[in-house]
């Protein structure tokens, strides 16, 4: 069974799932997979959960609250929402590797620094190798492979991050985790009869546009 994992740095219940990650990834192979969250949104409609007041403060607690009981630590970087745009680039510059993965996620959220700019992550291309972090991210292979990871998330149905991908069966959130590890080790969990019903089951009502 393929998994691939689709990601954002601008998530910190992409951080939360990280540690699990690397876990799953150290038995089976599993492909890393910066994507743009804010495109998924726009491709949806929808609004993210830090461009909404109440729930912006909230969200930020409630990751704080859980990064506690996990025992894992979490420190918000200076301003968020922020734009990630570099952080991914750097992450498919330096291969879209664990340790690539690590270090930024590491730098963002474990240390509380800026990950909004090539400046800002200087520190992070420097310890993965890359002389000249600027004209790696600049790199028309780089930007045309963050594309492509977007493009294939949009074609497997993804609409949120992060988000496990199971040979395409869907796993959103850190909180689903323990859900896909269920399925990897009984994939028939997924084609029970009730679990199909679900998928089918009717709209009662649709709020008007």
């Amino acid at each position: 069974m393929s998994v691939t994992w689709y990601f954002d740095f601008i998530s910190p219940f992409a951080w939360l799932q990280w540690p699990k990650v690397k876990r799953l990834a150290t038995s089976r192979p599993v492909a890393l997979r910066p994507i743009v969250f804010a495109g998924v949104l726009e491709r949806h409609g929808q609004k993210g959960p830090a461009e909404i007041p109440g729930k912006r403060e909230f969200t930020y607690r409630h990751a704080l609250w859980r990064a506690r009981q996990n025992g894992q630590p979490l420190r918000f970087p200076p301003a968020h929402p922020f734009n990630p745009l570099a952080a991914l680039r750097l992450c498919i510059a330096a291969g879209s590797t664990v340790a690539a993965t690590d270090a930024i996620f590491d730098w963002i959220w474990a240390q509380g620094n800026a990950g909004d700019s090539i400046a800002a992550l200087a520190p992070v291309a420097a310890s993965l190798g890359i002389a000249d972090p600027a004209a790696a991210i600049a790199d028309p292979a780089v930007k045309a492979q963050l594309r492509a990871n977007f493009d294939q998330a949009m074609a497997e149905g993804v609409f949120g991050v992060p988000t496990l991908s199971l040979d395409g069966r869907l796993f959103w959130g850190d909180d689903a985790h323990a859900f896909a590890l269920a399925c990897l080790d009984d994939p028939s969990l997924w084609d029970e009869p009730e679990m199909h019903r679900l998928g089918a089951l009717p709209v009662g009502v649709s709020r008007a546009g």
